[in-house]
């Protein structure tokens, strides 16, 4: 029975790696203890950096908070390591990856917190006059990126493992991957052209004719996502929306409405004098939703007899509203001229022949 105890125990002193069974236990108890302290100690800290940062007017440091409750969890995960690593008796390679493993996970966090930054900076950094939100996105995600790009340069580094001789390995790679994404270096500075000229942001109604019609929801590195008024998303590569002439609705200083009404030729002058001046009277009253546009004056005229009709025009701007706003403006602007036109003892013509038959006297 001796010296099955004595197996045990050689078992149990062996461990693994010239790790004792205890010593891993205590390490995985370790580690655990640091996985429940670490939502713990995070909302006591955050709980006290919000108390600070409630005094403040700045709204810079609540985004901040925000960001960082993430990357400030990872601190007593980093301790709980490095308590790991000390504690075990860790000699020659182990003790080398593992202080790496450590370091690896403190540059980790470090980068996190970098990273996690940089996305309230521009959030106060957006609506400024050169700072479009399509650009801060593009900006906030290429920075994002590069961040990460030092991060994990700075591990490998860690490791042992030389970038440059890695990077000039992956010279004839690289050069076959651009060859093969020419496409993709295409759309993107068809992007980067997109976003400088603002020619549409995020949220912009944008419109190519006789392709789509809908919502911008995001200007990426590679494609634009389209919502269409159907709901369903269009992605289009951003090369092709550079090429195209592109109507933008949302930088529309007004809305225009261009109408040809036709009376029927049995309207006498006087009527049709009141029913145009009625109309103007309507169109240039701005109580009632219209715009006055400086470069055209709004009006509404007879222009032409046409081949079964007295033509009037129509022209006027509402404000560049929403477009429910506008349809709702439109639907009065209609309903006024139904009523005008029936006041001034008119009515609205339609296309209509008359035929005269001949008849023939001869016997």
């Amino acid at each position: 029975m001796e010296g099955f105890l004595d197996l045990i125990k050689g078992v149990w002193d062996q461990g693994l790696l010239g790790v004792s069974l205890s010593q891993i236990i205590v390490s995985l108890a370790i580690l655990i203890v640091s996985l429940i302290l670490r939502g713990v100690i995070s909302n006591v800290f955050i709980k006290w950096l919000e108390k600070i940062t409630s005094d403040t007017e700045s709204e810079l440091d609540d985004l901040l908070l925000d960001s960082l409750r993430k990357p400030i969890s990872f601190i007593p995960l980093t301790i709980g390591l490095y308590i790991i690593t000390i504690y075990l008796p860790l000699t020659g390679l182990l003790d080398l990856i593992a202080t790496n493993i450590v370091k690896a996970f403190v540059v980790f966090t470090i980068f996190s917190v970098i990273s996690n930054s940089i996305q309230p900076l521009f959030k106060i950094l957006t609506g400024n006059t050169w700072l479009t939100s399509a650009m801060s996105i593009w900006l906030e995600k290429s920075l994002r990126i590069l961040v990460w790009i030092i991060g994990f340069a700075v591990i490998l580094d860690i490791f042992g493992i030389e970038i440059g001789p890695l990077i000039a390995g992956l010279g004839l790679f690289s050069v076959a991957i651009a060859l093969g994404a020419q496409d993709l270096f295409k759309n993107l500075i068809a992007g980067m052209l997109i976003i400088g000229e603002n020619r549409f942001q995020p949220g912009d109604r944008i419109e190519v004719l006789d392709q789509f019609h809908g919502i911008v929801e995001t200007i990426g590195f590679r494609s634009t996502t389209i919502r269409l008024f159907n709901t369903s998303p269009m992605i289009i590569p951003n090369k092709d929306l550079s090429d195209v002439s592109v109507i933008n609705h949302k930088q529309l200083k007004y809305r225009r409405i261009k109408w040809t009404i036709n009376l029927i030729y049995s309207t006498d002058v006087e009527s049709i004098i009141n029913i145009c001046s009625n109309i103007e009277k309507i169109i240039n009253d701005e109580s009632k939703g219209f715009a006055l546009n400086p470069g055209q004056e709004s009006f509404a005229k007879a222009i032409e007899f046409g081949a079964s009709s007295i033509d009037l025009e129509v022209l006027c701007y509402t404000e560049a509203e929403d477009y429910t706003k506008y349809s709702d403006i439109k639907q009065r602007l209609l309903i006024e001229i139904l009523k005008i036109v029936k006041e001034n003892n008119s009515d609205f013509a339609f296309p209509s022949r008359s035929i005269y038959i001949e008849s023939n006297s001869a016997q």
